[in-house]
């Protein structure tokens, strides 16, 4: 059960990490300063769910940026930048030709990478074309998550090269392989930049733009009040990043040319499910009761972790470590946090923009009519 809830765990990272609809641009992206020295950026993507505010925050400070995507999501963005159209899978020739004309980029951004050999083509293509080169990785590269605590220097994942070479294209990705397949993307990243190569591990990336309701799943009950659903212990850790944090993040790491690893998650304090859930709350005005449903309990009556309660994992067994990544590192580093109350507040505000139609068909959280089933049924237990 355990290793079929990580599979799942960490397959629904990879569908927030690259893809989605256009986040609301950062906040703080209007009043920026003006960076000591104006980039060169080429970014490999920016229109998923990292993209827009990392790409609207390097603007305010004064960069100059090139995308390098499909062409297919989020056409109608930053209409007058520069854009090269190709596919990492199989047509990187609008850099080729690039390249070739002795173009130079200070910095490379690589958020829409799972596929080692995508790594290798695009990093090696660019090594002699770019002083650095940051990839987003994932917090699926760690090989195992017992450890409470633990630091970039755990242990990644391992892939054995027939494996790898069965993954194609996206649709090869599994639960299974998609660890090993980050951890392999790492390594070709820091091969074609030897000391120039910053990676970062994002855990669940939430916030506006979130096409995966992983997160949204929460502040839309909340706000809805009446008895809530509650999972586990109310004292369960959680982790999550606002994209708009990350994507600004990374522009200041490029800028401080911060070679190293860095696991990308938040808060900046520890954060309980209780905790979470009280701070969405406290953002909303309604008659509301929070009750809390132990694992064991959830489990018999097939309410699955992440998939129905989202953001929490329990914290037993393999996964005793999952929400409790060190972030020492990235805050020395510069990342700052949003509020989560702000967060909260601009999921739900992206939410209620859908089309009535889309927000009839939640894609993550728990079935209205299966929670007061499942709520009746705790209520009845020792009756």
């Amino acid at each position: 059960m355990e290793s079929d809830r990580r599979q799942f765990v960490q397959l629904s990272l990879l569908a927030g990490a690259g893809a989605g609809l256009a986040s609301t641009p950062g906040a703080q992206a209007g009043t920026q300063t003006k960076a000591d020295r104006a980039l060169k950026i080429l970014v490999l993507g920016g229109t998923g769910l990292i993209g827009p505010p990392m790409v609207e925050y390097a603007r305010a400070r004064g960069h100059d940026l090139t995308l390098f995507n499909r062409g297919k999501t989020n056409t109608h963005l930053f209409p007058l930048m520069e854009k090269l159209k190709g596919d990492r899978n199989d047509d990187l020739s609008s850099i080729e030709a690039e390249v070739a004309k002795g173009r130079r980029w200070d910095v490379v951004i690589d958020n829409t990478s799972s596929i080692p050999r995508w790594v290798t083509a695009s990093a090696g293509l660019l090594k002699d074309s770019a002083e650095t080169y940051l990839y987003t990785s994932s917090i699926s590269a760690y090989a195992a998550f017992e450890t409470i605590g633990a630091d970039e220097s755990a242990p990644t994942a391992a892939l054995s090269p027939e494996e790898e070479a069965k993954v194609k294209t996206p649709k090869d990705i599994t639960g299974e392989n998609y660890g090993g397949l980050k951890a392999r993307c790492e390594e070709e990243a820091r091969k074609a930049f030897p000391g120039r190569c910053i990676v970062v591990r994002p855990g669940l990336i939430v916030g506006p733009g979130d096409y995966s309701d992983r997160f949204t799943y929460w502040p839309v009950r909340v706000a809805k009040g009446g008895e809530v659903m509650a999972p586990g212990n109310p004292n369960d850790p959680v982790q999550f990043i606002d994209c708009r944090d990350l994507g600004e993040w990374f522009i200041r790491l490029v800028e401080h040319k911060n070679y190293d690893t860095f696991n990308g998650v938040g808060p900046r304090s520890p954060m309980t499910i209780a905790g979470m859930l009280h701070g969405m709350r406290a953002t909303v005005d309604n008659e509301i009761k929070f009750t809390w449903v132990d694992a064991d309990f959830l489990s018999q009556h097939e309410v699955q972790p992440w998939r129905d309660m989202t953001v929490w994992v329990p914290p037993v067994g393999e996964e005793a470590g999952f929400s409790t990544a060190s972030i020492e590192k990235a805050k020395a580093a510069g990342l700052t946090f949003r509020p989560l109350g702000e967060t909260t507040v601009a999921n739900l505000e992206y939410w209620n923009a859908l089309s009535e139609d889309r927000r009839a068909k939640p894609r993550a959280g728990l079935a209205a009519d299966k929670e007061v089933k499942v709520l009746a049924a705790w209520h009845n237990r020792r009756n």
